[in-house]
């Protein structure tokens, strides 16, 4: 999740913001992805992928192949992918959050983005909670400051802050290449100033805490710690809307272009949405409740790298919060790969 501040009324001249028509809103427990059943992990073997999505150990090799020239992006419209590439999806990885599993998620903590808040573990101060089948992923504020053990990319330690937050990654549990990531998730409330809730991959030899790994050691966003983003509401552009993006990489530590290969959509946060991204060919399609809604041509091909999901909720600013807790709601995630 890379740091960008936008208001839809002063970014010339690419930032528009589109519409498509609502969905109605459904609880959790309607959710079509339950009739799959409780499953935390569904290994499959098909022969004939049409698109293959191995794991990360399948692919140890991938983070040396570069295809293509990054290139910018159009908004699709409320389109249904094309059915005739692929007869199918089959299920690689779900969680409907029953608990909070460790063998798919961890905790992490890291300051980046000069955020206000510190990331907490293991759930502490409720900032993250499992409950009647949902993920709960919450900013909360403590009314005076504590001690936060976070600590900067080149060591520099969080200072005390009365804002605490959580943040989950399936780094080293649940990494895999292309096919197709979805959450089914919401946001109560959005818009708030400082609010910066996220869902998002980033490549699994990424150099950030905690490493693993001795192949950990790729700075973003180069390709190895290439970033997509699937949904990030950024409070300053206002309620109900979010971004998607693939980071356009300069091939260097640090050098990373978030605005050029961004699109902004509107729709209603605070209903149960699915915000999606899946490799089509070498492109990247965002999908908004099985909608295409914008298309990155190109930059699947950027991205050859095993990557692994984060959730994390954000202050990103010293806007003082008017509540006591912001929350960002997750019914499920979920990858894919497409097969014959």
């Amino acid at each position: 999740m890379s740091l960008v501040s936008w208001e839809v009324s002063v970014v010339e001249p690419t930032l528009t913001v589109h519409e498509m028509p609502s969905t109605p809103a459904s609880a959790p427990s309607t959710s079509p992805v339950r009739r799959f059943g409780r499953l935390a992990l569904i290994a499959v073997l098909v022969g004939g992928c049409a698109d293959p999505s191995v794991t990360r150990d399948e692919a140890d090799s991938a983070t040396d192949m570069v295809g293509g020239e990054a290139r910018s992006g159009a908004p699709m419209g409320a389109e249904v992918p094309d059915s005739s590439k692929a007869t199918r999806w089959e299920t690689t990885f779900l969680d409907e959050f029953d608990t909070f599993d460790a063998a798919n998620w961890q905790d992490q903590s890291i300051w980046v983005n000069d955020e206000d808040h510190c990331y907490v573990a293991d759930g502490r101060h409720g900032t993250r909670e499992v409950s009647d089948g949902t993920l709960k992923i919450r900013v909360v504020d403590l009314g005076a400051p504590v001690e936060c053990d976070s600590f900067s990319k080149t060591g520099v330690q969080h200072p005390p802050t009365q804002y605490v937050a959580g943040r989950i990654i399936t780094k080293n549990r649940r990494e895999f290449v292309k096919g197709r990531w979805s959450a089914r998730l919401r946001v109560p409330d959005s818009g708030q100033d400082g609010m910066f809730p996220a869902w998002w991959l980033l490549g699994a030899r990424n150099d950030e805490p905690p490493v693993e790994d001795p192949d950990e050691t790729v700075c973003w966003p180069m390709t190895g710690s290439g970033e997509i983003d699937v949904f990030e509401h950024h409070s300053d552009g206002g309620p109900d809307h979010y971004a998607v993006r693939a980071i356009d990489s300069d091939g260097t530590c640090g050098g990373g272009d978030w605005q050029r290969l961004m699109h902004v959509q509107s729709t209603d946060l605070a209903e149960w949405h699915e915000y999606a991204v899946e490799w089509d060919g070498p492109d990247l399609l965002f999908l908004l409740d099985g909608a295409v809604i914008f298309r990155s041509e190109g930059e699947g091909e950027n991205f050859p790298e095993p990557l692994f999901a984060i959730l994390n909720f954000a202050k990103i600013n010293a806007a003082e919060m008017t509540v006591p807790s912001w929350t960002m709601e997750v019914d499920w995630v979920k990858h894919e790969r497409r097969v014959e």
